[in-house]
């Protein structure tokens, strides 16, 4: 079954590998927009605001709340010394690296992982990519023939997700003392419900390999379905974060030419 193990395989690196590369396509777009939002927020705010500042305080405009709290922040940033910015960035830097040297521990790694788990949108999209992964994998090694000891041992290294790992290990271990893949992953509760029964029905009728197969491609389309719909959304979200964060600075300076037309 040398060939046909070959082919299952490439076709399911193919899929992960269109899987992650849309995800990454998806979430560079609003990373892309959001570091531009920011660099326009403080651009403006530090060398726009305190020359529109002066110009009202010159012709003696009255200063609304809104105004003096963006005033407020273009203060604050200005401000600061050079050696308080660094003092701030080696901060931000320095709370980068202990948290990547958390997640490498092993509680640290758990934590996060089910952390990520319940997040909103995410949450969901990195549970059904790692289901879609394990079921893949699991039924293209038992269908092969490997026994299923092993392939969950190999389903446990791959499956991208620390908290889902450890629910798998502990399915191995239960297996070991004679009881069901389902009732495991059930009792882990970090598998769909869905899942888990059409594992049970294929445990049941003795065709586990091909409910996995199932499954798995079951969630290779919610996946898709999802990036796509992930997409959809945050092109208008960040349009509206945009126009929201330049809109506040550009109210912020017309608000007190209101109070100037007004006295006019």
């Amino acid at each position: 079954m040398l060939d046909e193990t070959l082919d299952r395989l490439a076709v399911m690196m193919e899929k992960n590998h269109k899987t992650e590369a849309e995800i990454n396509s998806a979430m560079s777009y609003p990373k892309t927009v959001f570091f531009i939002a920011i660099v326009i927020f403080f651009a403006m705010t530090i060398f726009l605001l305190p020359t529109f500042a002066k110009i009202f305080k010159d012709i003696g405009a009255e200063l609304p709340a809104f105004t003096l709290f963006m005033l407020a922040i273009s203060a604050f940033c200005t401000a600061w010394p050079p050696i308080q910015q660094i003092t701030v960035i080696g901060v931000i830097i320095a709370l980068k690296i202990a948290f990547d040297m958390y997640y490498k521990t092993p509680i640290g790694h758990l934590q996060i992982d089910r952390i990520a788990l319940k997040l909103p949108i995410f949450g969901d999209l990195i549970e059904k990519s790692a289901v879609a992964r394990f079921c893949v994998i699991f039924g293209s090694l038992t269908r092969s023939g490997v026994p299923i000891l092993n392939s969950l041992e190999i389903v446990r290294d791959v499956a991208g997700n620390q908290a889902i790992s450890n629910a798998i290990e502990y399915a191995r271990q239960e297996i070991q003392s004679g009881g069901m893949i389902s009732i495991a992953l059930q009792e882990q509760a970090v598998f769909p419900s869905l899942a888990i029964q059409m594992m049970a029905i294929g445990e049941e009728t003795g065709e586990l390999d091909k409910m996995l197969m199932k499954v798995g491609a079951f969630y290779e389309t919610e996946v898709e379905e999802a990036v796509k719909g992930l997409t959809s959304m945050l092109e208008p979200l960040m349009i509206v974060v945009v126009g929201g964060i330049v809109g506040s600075i550009l109210l912020s300076m017309y608000l007190p030419m209101f109070s100037v037309f007004e006295k006019l």
